[in-house]
């Protein structure tokens, strides 16, 4: 985790390859410094079908979906990175957006988490943007 779902129309591949789109979006996250870049997983759906209001235009929008315990401004700098980002590689595409979801590390299940010596990946101190002495970790 996090996970960046990218929804966007399937014509936009005419303009990058679907590997440029999750390369870009995998480099705009890692860049904000929130993550991990082993921990950052993209997946993107092409749609041939779809409404952008009143007239058909092609669109990108990115689902961040990470784990609670960033501030207001390291979320809206995700997804204005990922925004500005992506408006540089695709500046004819009319509409491009990110929204970021959190989910609570307390419901947050994976199979890795199924070894009794399991740690997340970075400590609760990197993600609030202080240094905390912890022996619990949180996960990116």
């Amino acid at each position: 985790m996090p996970h960046f779902m990218i929804n966007c129309s399937q014509s936009i591949l005419k303009l990058h390859s679907e590997e440029e789109i999750i390369e870009q979006v995998h480099s705009s996250a890692v860049s904000t410094e929130l993550f991990n870049k082993n921990d950052v997983k993209v997946r993107v759906n092409f749609f041939k079908k779809y409404s952008t209001g009143v007239k058909k235009e092609d669109f990108i929008h990115v689902f961040a979906n990470i784990m609670e315990g960033r501030t207001i401004e390291q979320k809206a700098n995700l997804s204005k990175t990922i925004v500005k980002d992506l408006a540089l590689m695709f500046s004819s595409v009319p509409h491009i957006g990110t929204n970021v979801i959190e989910f609570e590390r307390a419901t947050y299940f994976n199979k890795n988490m199924l070894d009794p010596n399991y740690q997340f990946s970075m400590p609760i101190g990197n993600i609030l943007g202080v240094q905390v002495q912890n022996d619990e970790s949180s996960s990116i």
